[in-house]
């Protein structure tokens, strides 16, 4: 994994904005050209490290539906959280008086297995294709925690069981894309998202469940080095007030000890931006990357640089500017068909994530001159 040696590394979470073009994802050709035009609107933006934009995906969580086994259940709402004590929000925004749903999955009701390698290789061959000469790549896969979170267990006997069969049947996944020689990003929202469902937990029972995903996630990448994962984590990509979410320093020090060398986290939208001073009592453990957000993927503001220098800069001061990348808080289009931010204007959010990072490196090496 390429890290910020001589200058602060830019990238983002995974998904980007599909590409008016791609009028059918199931046709290989389309979505070919789809994956190029992609690239290259990340390498123009001046992104360094990039990916596919989860082009041939419907959903970052749900594509799994069609390449595991055992997930043809009864349909379950996954819902958004943070709106109870704010119902007429809820009713503007979704029309509804209960809580708005982020989308109707099936249930796992068989055993879990997986079915076949050729839509990810196919995935693979088209990014490959398109960054030829580009100096790394990643792709993006669901974790164990977070398809249990989309698609809940109705088959096996307990949670535990069912996490154990989703890791061994997405390690063919995992293996695949390191074996492609791109950087695997291990997709986990679970491990802040799990905290505000249902049941009301004390933080060191929600502490004792992120564990045991990050031990099943150790467990299903244990053939695959460190420095060739990264690990995404967030509250939930969407517009509420976010007031429960568990803050990050209840969590970090879990997620920091999982094998993967970097750790992506939202940290530039209003609910946890202030969370850079969780750093300040909080050491990095030798080899890892922090790739805080450093602009907002909920809002069409466009962030100015001087901003988005500021967020790199207080991060880079803690941690080392050798162990940060400046990142996205969480993807621009989860679900393709939802895109959170006006897709011209990712763009330009991702330009502005440059012009800042230039910055920031002109002061953070400057000081070393």
């Amino acid at each position: 994994m390429r890290i910020s040696v001589d200058r602060i590394l830019t990238t983002h979470a995974g998904s980007l904005p599909r590409p008016q073009s791609l009028t059918d994802r199931h046709d290989p050709q389309a979505v070919r050209a789809a994956v190029q035009e992609t690239v290259q609107r990340q390498l123009s933006a001046g992104v360094d490290v990039i990916s596919d934009g989860e082009v041939s995906k419907p959903g970052f969580s749900t594509y799994v539906t069609e390449r595991l086994s055992g997930l043809g259940g009864e349909p379950v709402a996954v819902n958004r959280w943070g709106y109870e004590e704010f119902p007429e929000y809820a009713r503007k925004q979704w029309g509804a008086t209960a809580r708005p749903a982020a989308g109707v999955n099936p249930g796992c009701d068989g055993p879990v297995s997986y079915l076949g390698l050729s839509p990810l290789q196919a995935d693979i061959a088209s990014l490959q294709a398109a960054v030829a000469g580009a100096p790394e790549a990643f792709m993006t896969a669901a974790s164990p925690g977070v398809i249990n979170m989309f698609m809940p267990n109705a088959y096996y006997r307990s949670t535990e069981e069912y996490l154990t069969a989703l890791a061994d049947a997405m390690k063919a996944e995992y293996d695949a894309i390191y074996e492609a020689g791109l950087v695997l990003q291990l997709d986990c929202p679970d491990l802040a998202c799990e905290w505000a469902r249902g049941e009301r937990r004390t933080v060191a029972e929600f502490r004792k469940a992120v564990s045991q995903r990050l031990e099943v996630l150790d467990y299903a990448t244990r053939d695959i080095p460190a420095e060739a994962m990264r690990l995404h984590l967030c509250w939930g990509n969407y517009e509420a007030p976010h007031h429960t979410d568990i803050p990050l320093a209840d969590i970090i020090d879990l997620v920091l000890r999982a094998r993967p060398q970097a750790v992506s986290f939202e940290a530039a939208n209003p609910r946890h931006e202030h969370e850079w001073q969780v750093f300040e009592n909080i050491r990095l453990p030798d080899g890892k990357i922090i790739m805080p957000g450093v602009i907002d993927s909920t809002t069409n503001y466009i962030e100015h640089p001087e901003l988005v220098a500021q967020r790199i800069v207080r991060y880079a001061d803690l941690v080392g500017p050798e162990n940060v990348i400046a990142g996205t808080d969480c993807g621009f289009a989860t679900f393709a068909s939802s895109p959170t931010v006006e897709p011209e204007i990712t763009w330009a959010k991702l330009a502005t994530m440059a012009d800042g990072a230039q910055l920031a490196t002109e002061r953070l090496w400057k000081r070393t001159r």
